[in-house]
């Protein structure tokens, strides 16, 4: 597969199968992330890869997030709210969490970390698509949550940039439209 060709056929795909995904394709995956483009070559993308019952662990780290910020889980709007946040972990059977470790060296910027550590992550869904994988970039309120980053471990200063849902492909789903790249461009030559 060509490059061009990945970046216009890849999906995000939100529903797979519960088959899990060998150790050596998250690995590769993963592996790809780390090829981006990183100012000062800081590479400040970290990845947590969860699986089996991790997912209960996360589910967990979501339900008391969403409590936090207020959900009465005593009403039938709030037992529904928890009960969605409760199973977003089990929609695929890999995630990987993906976070900006922000160095302090004083040269690299925050906003430069956060930048590669993105492209890391569109580098991971463009590998996993060409390795067969269905991959879902999912972020929210949660993921920037201090509770998220003590989950994994972070520093206030750190930054959980995506949560990438992985599995087998159980749905087909077609190019979404995209604007001109005349209306989006705009040319400065003088």
């Amino acid at each position: 597969m060509q490059v061009l060709e990945a970046i216009e056929s890849r999906r995000s795909i939100g529903k797979v199968k519960e088959a899990m995904v060998p150790k050596e394709i998250i690995e590769k995956i993963i592996e790809a992330g780390t090829w981006a483009p990183n100012r000062y070559l800081t590479e400040p993308w970290r990845f947590f890869v969860i699986s089996g019952e991790g997912r209960k662990a996360l589910s967990k780290v979501m339900v008391d997030i969403a409590i936090a910020s207020g959900v009465d889980e005593n009403t039938e709007e709030g037992k529904k709210k928890i009960e969605k946040e409760k199973n977003k972990p089990f929609r695929a059977p890999v995630i990987i969490a993906v976070a900006a470790e922000v160095t302090e060296n004083g040269k690299a910027l925050r906003i430069e970390e956060l930048g590669a550590t993105y492209a890391a992550v569109e580098n991971m869904l463009l590998a996993a698509h060409e390795l067969g994988i269905a991959a879902y970039w999912k972020t929210g309120k949660a993921c920037y949550d201090i509770k998220m980053k003590e989950f994994f471990g972070l520093k206030e200063k750190d930054e959980v940039v995506a949560l990438i849902y992985l599995g087998y492909a159980d749905m087909e789903k077609k190019a979404a439209p995209r604007k001109a790249v005349s209306e989006l461009t705009k040319w400065i030559n003088e």
